[in-house]
């Protein structure tokens, strides 16, 4: 009998393992895979314990030698970041799989389970699944080391303002706040006539000043000095200041024009009021309405300075007032504004009432002056002025009143107030008493010009009913539609915690 067999139908032969007798597929090494692994450990040499330094303010991680990375739970960057810290020992192996075994993560434990393959007995390739466990520890890193220390910064902004009234740098801090350029600073001093922001590097710093030279009329200067040196590596250790002046002009001032600007500007008359600063001064002409604006360098290219300082305002009462309705314009006039209204006002001092001595004058408050009102202006008759441009002028040219704003009732618009602004924090020095008046005249001014207002954040105060008083004598008020509510964000929110919670 011929017994034939098909090729289809053969299967391999088995061997017994030499160790432990067990039928096995023919392997190069002639030895079954449990024996195997008990004589060979291919991790060996590789770490199952790593610890990794986190810093907590920052939210980084080090990476060797000298470099903190962010890195989010269960990310590729931290995954990368875990495998570089056994970069050596997985050099002796091949790396097949890679991945993170879930933590609690507040366990600061992170564990990675690797799978890796190396060839051994006589060419027989053995794989192998272990887990590596990182222990996070924590270290504050050099960059929050200087930050804590508050006494270590590498350069300075020094923001200055040759004026008695801070109305401007109120305005400029609103501007901060809202646009968040005090996220980068180290810290903020506030001394008598300006702010000091004090930071980490020099592009924070030089981004401020790029910043400030879009949001208020300004010049600066730079200037650095050398603190250490290695000749050997040639690398230089610096300390920058940037210097930056802001014009000495505020809301509310009363400035007189060089001859040559003022004809440059429309042929307006030399005395005018500031009406608002922002990123240019913006002045009216009180006898035209002829409006102008003066950016930074057409200012310091022909400077002016303020003719009355806040403190010498002067309340009147207004006798008569009428509106102008037909103004001759001369040639070349520039742009009149839309806003305000030409009045010609018969006014008295609120301190001369036993006497029978008026003042006569134009106004640019036609629209909101009735008789009987009061007003806030400067004297310029009984003034003592001091100008360069003023004596150059003719006298008849200089009027006798220059009329600001008109006067409301400070107590009952502070009592009626329903919303607030945000502060800087900030080191505060030598503080004066006047400071606490200045900031309400910048609040009223937040009321009276909406231009202004659109620029700064506003939050409602819920500690203060929508209508506080009944009674209202016209004064201007901010609508609940132009404010912000204030959120109070807890620690568990934003914190640690809160934010390891929110990246699972």
């Amino acid at each position: 009998m011929e017994y034939m067999t098909d090729s289809a139908d053969r299967t391999p032969g088995h061997i017994l393992c030499c160790e432990c007798g067990v039928p096995i597929s023919p392997n190069p090494a002639n030895i079954c895979v449990a024996c195997l692994r008990s004589k060979v450990d291919i991790s060996q040499g590789i770490p199952k314990q790593v610890s990794i330094s986190f810093c907590k303010q920052c939210q980084r991680y080090f990476q060797p030698p000298a470099t903190w990375v962010p890195c989010a739970l269960e990310s590729r960057e931290l995954l990368a970041l875990c495998l570089k810290r056994i970069k050596a020992p997985l050099s002796k192996v091949r790396l097949v799989d890679a991945g993170f075994v879930w933590t609690e993560p507040h366990s600061k434990r992170l564990k990675v389970k690797l799978t890796i393959q190396k060839e051994v007995m006589n060419g027989a390739i053995l794989q192998q699944v272990f887990v590596v466990d990182y222990i996070v520890q924590p270290q504050m890193c050099g960059d929050c080391h200087r930050v804590e220390a508050k006494d270590f910064w590498k350069a300075v902004v020094q923001v200055r303002q040759k004026t008695l009234h801070k109305k401007t740098f109120y305005y400029l801090e609103q501007l901060i706040l809202k646009y968040g350029m005090h996220q980068n600073t180290l810290r903020i001093k506030e001394i008598h006539d300006g702010l000091d922001f004090y930071y980490s590097s020099k592009q924070h710093a030089q981004k401020m000043v790029e910043f400030l030279q879009c949001t208020v009329p300004c010049r600066h200067k730079a200037s650095q000095r050398l603190i250490s040196q290695d000749i050997h590596s040639n690398t230089y250790n610096y300390k920058s200041t940037f210097s930056v002046e802001i014009v000495p002009i505020c809301k509310d001032n009363v400035v007189c024009l060089s001859p040559k600007l003022a004809q440059s500007l429309g042929n307006m008359n030399q005395i005018c009021v500031c009406i608002r600063v922002t990123s240019a001064i913006h002045l009216i002409d009180p006898n035209t309405l002829q409006v102008a604006d003066i950016d930074g360098s057409t200012f310091w290219s022909h400077p002016f300075n303020s003719l009355c300082h806040p403190k010498q305002l002067e309340e009147f009462i207004v006798m008569e007032c009428s509106i102008v309705r037909d103004l001759k314009r001369s040639a070349g006039a520039g742009m009149i504004s839309k806003k305000h209204i030409l009045g010609e006002v018969w006014v008295q001092k609120t301190s001369e009432m036993n006497t029978d001595k008026q003042y006569f004058c134009r106004t640019h408050l036609g629209h909101l002056l009735n008789p009987g009102d009061l007003v806030l202006g400067f004297d310029l008759a009984n003034c003592n002025l001091n100008d360069e441009h003023v004596n150059k002028m003719n006298s008849d040219r200089v009027p006798d009143v220059v009329l600001i704003k008109k006067n409301y009732d400070r107590t009952k618009r502070q009592r009626r107030r329903n919303w607030k602004l945000k502060e800087l924090a900030r080191d505060k020095e030598n503080m004066d008493t006047d400071d606490e008046r200045q900031y309400q005249d910048f609040l009223e001014d937040l009321e009276e010009d909406e231009a202004i207002r659109k620029n700064v954040n506003i939050y409602r105060d819920s500690t203060i009913p929508v209508e506080s008083d009944t009674d209202d004598e016209g004064a201007p008020r901010i609508s609940l539609a132009e404010m912000l509510e204030d959120l109070h964000i807890s620690q568990d929110a934003t914190g640690e915690e809160g934010e390891s919670m929110m990246t699972q």
